[in-house]
């Protein structure tokens, strides 16, 4: 096994610390971080799952001319908003770059897929209470 990828685990703290500050500083309701955290678990989920799976399910979408059409049209909705709230799209970008890094140096490692998900996990969900507490603090 392979030194361990502390730069990785500590950009993935910095990036999710960022964010557990900004939802904390605007002080949000509950049900904004229930879906922070299930945004962060579909995340983690998506990139730990092998490509070809998901290539399983992406074919799904494209089965029918009416699944393209919708998904065409939410693509473009995305692309708005990514042009709209070009900050968040940034912070979002920023979060999902160091999950990848993270991803590809735990495989470098030889970890499994399981151990990939809960290491990223532990760190993103530390990162988001170390943000919250920072934030509460100072």
């Amino acid at each position: 096994m392979k030194s361990f990828p502390w730069v990785s685990l500590t950009l993935v703290v910095l990036a999710y610390g960022s964010l557990g500050w900004l939802i904390s500083q605007a002080h949000s309701p509950w049900y904004i971080w229930l879906t922070a955290v299930t945004a962060i678990l579909f995340l983690l989920s998506a990139l730990t799952t092998p490509w070809l799976k998901m290539a399983d399910y992406s074919i799904l979408f494209f089965k029918s001319d009416t699944r393209t059409l919708a998904f065409s049209v939410l693509a473009a909705f995305l692309f708005f908003l990514m042009l709209a709230w070009f900050k968040v799209f940034l912070d979002t970008l920023v979060i999902i770059s160091a999950n990848i890094l993270l991803r590809i140096d735990i495989q470098r490692c030889g970890l499994g897929e399981r151990q990939s998900f809960f290491i990223t996990s532990i760190f993103s969900f530390t990162g988001l209470a170390l943000g919250i507490i920072m934030q509460t603090v100072l």
